[in-house]
């Protein structure tokens, strides 16, 4: 058997990802999504630039107990000054790090600009921060910021600086696609010719997403011979992000020339945890995760069409390139204006509704969907409305309780304080078993004290849902001018962690709202009862 080469995954999430638009990592948050990556199976964590900011400052001096080599990001030496006497890099000597991740400008005119110094002192204060750090037994990463555009400019520039962090000890020298401006098939032929100054074993690609192909130049520089990649989670970072390690994990494990080729340090049990690690991740940062993500999206294995629906029901290889299961995935046969019978009785399956194929009640249920989704309303991401609309058609669904009417009141006005407040109050009138209920309550919007109303007082049925909250709340105008239909789409959780997807249509987004909510709750009450 071929010894396949090891190739080293170097996540920056916490370092270049912090710098995404809109996201701000705590000191917990760190340390979470830290151990996170470890788990996975990551060889190096950049843990950010300690000494820049406190945050940055106070995770350094924090303890780990990471297996992956822990890295600490900075500038390489000042011109004009001594090592000893830079502060930047003091701080980089004294992190509890593992490795140092110095960023050397490859390209001349940030050299000039950004740095304000000659080329030769450049290649000076590289060399001496190398070597004042690999003196102080620290294993030593150069990002060679500015890398492409730079070998584009200057050649014989950029490539001295390369061959310079190599000369003076780096372990790692990363060619950084830092504008994210390069193609696949210009960083293949630059990278060839970096090899010719410094070895594949060294070298690395940090690649930038800005023309969409962060993923596609990390493998091209692969393949050219680099053997560290560096990337974030999720593909976040700076502008359009970086290279997303969640594509390139299982790009390398299951696609060829690269399964047979090379090894990672991503065991396949990790993989199979990367579908939740990735949509945990997004959980911290409080994002909703990318339905089209590949390999880990919600969407990912999810089929549409009927004739599609047919055939991956017959064979899932018709119409997915790897198992979903392989990356902590699944399959999903949606249910929508295209769907056939097939997706229907997969949906079904899936939900755990047992009917015959040839039920002839499975054609009014199809009729039905389509029917109502002309009418706005999407079953593919409400599964649990979908769950209740096949049940009432089957004939299977009791009336838990009906609604007689309900009412919310939303008032502008100032407060004791003198400020400018908004207050909602919903009143809701039921009957369960007979008997009727009024409940009202206060809620921080209309929507929420509609839920809480609803919640208030179930009757023999309020045991069930007790620990239910609502988790999400989407709202999409289907049909746009002043008769506009509005979809609302509500996510609930329960007291175990499991959650569902309801919708609501309506010209009224209150009435819409209410519909999604009385569905989310009918789901959970007879999910209740199927389990027992």
């Amino acid at each position: 058997m071929t010894t396949r080469e090891r190739l080293y995954l170097f996540d920056t999430t916490l370092r270049d990802g912090a710098q995404t638009t809109g996201v701000d990592f705590s000191l917990a948050d760190k340390i979470a999504v830290a151990r996170m990556l470890d788990r996975l199976g990551v060889d190096y964590i950049e843990g950010g630039y300690p000494g820049a900011n406190p945050l940055d400052t106070e995770f350094f001096s924090v303890e780990r107990g990471l297996r992956a080599t822990f890295t600490a990001f900075g500038m390489t030496k000042r011109a004009g000054v001594s090592v000893s006497n830079d502060p930047g890099v003091t701080g980089l000597l004294e992190a509890k790090a593992g490795a140092i991740c110095f960023v050397a400008k490859a390209w001349d005119f940030h050299v000039h600009t950004a740095l304000g110094c000659t080329l030769e002192e450049n290649l000076e204060g590289l060399a001496e921060s190398v070597r004042a750090a690999t003196a102080r037994g620290r294993e030593v990463i150069v990002d060679c910021e500015h890398f492409f555009d730079g070998c584009k400019a200057n050649p014989d520039y950029a490539l001295s600086v390369a061959a310079k962090a190599h000369a003076s000890g780096a372990r790692w020298v990363v060619l950084c696609d830092t504008n994210g401006g390069t193609l696949p098939d210009e960083v293949e032929r630059i990278v060839a010719e970096v090899m010719r100054h410094v070895p594949g074993s060294h070298l690395g690609i940090h690649a930038h997403d800005d023309t969409g192909h962060a993923v596609a130049n990390s493998l091209a520089a692969v393949c050219a011979g680099v053997r560290q990649i560096q990337g974030t989670l999720n593909g976040l970072g700076e502008r359009c992000g970086n290279a997303n390690l969640v594509s390139l994990i299982p790009t390398l494990k299951l696609k060829e020339p690269y399964a047979s080729r090379f090894t990672i340090g991503v065991s396949d049990a990790a993989m199979a945890g990367l579908a939740p690690l990735s949509r945990a991740f997004d959980e911290i940062l409080n994002r909703q995760p990318n339905r089209q993500a590949p390999y880990v999206g919600a969407s990912a294995f999810a089929t549409k069409a009927g004739i599609h629906a047919s055939a991956v029901l017959k064979d899932p290889r018709t119409y997915e390139h790897v198992e979903p299961e392989s990356v902590g995935n699944a399959r999903a046969v949606l249910v929508s204006t295209q769907a056939g019978r097939s997706n229907v009785l997969s949906e079904l399956e899936r939900l755990g509704v047992t009917v015959s194929r040839d039920d002839p009640r499975i054609a009014r249920l199809l009729d039905e969907v389509k029917e109502r989704e002309a009418l706005g309303y999407a079953y593919e991401g409400a599964d649990a409305s979908f769950y209740v609309l096949a049940q009432r058609v089957l004939g299977r669904m009791q009336e838990y309780f009906k609604v007689e009417r309900f009412k919310v009141n939303v008032e502008r006005r100032y407060n004791a304080d003198g400020n400018l407040v908004t207050f909602s109050e919903a009143t809701v009138k039921i009957v369960v078993d007979g008997e009727t209920m009024i409940s009202a309550a206060e809620g921080d919007g209309p929507v929420n004290a509609l839920d809480r109303a609803l919640r208030k007082d179930l009757g023999k049925y309020q045991s069930q849902i007790a620990g239910m909250e609502l988790m999400d709340f989407k709202v999409r105008i289907f049909q746009g001018g002043t008769d506009a239909v509005t979809r609302v789409l509500i996510e609930s959780r329960d007291g175990t962690g499991e959650s569902w997807t309801t919708v609501g249509v309506s010209a009224n987004i209150i009435d819409a709202s209410f519909q999604a909510l009385t569905d989310s709750i009918i789901y959970k009450l007879m999910r209740s009862e199927a389990q027992g």
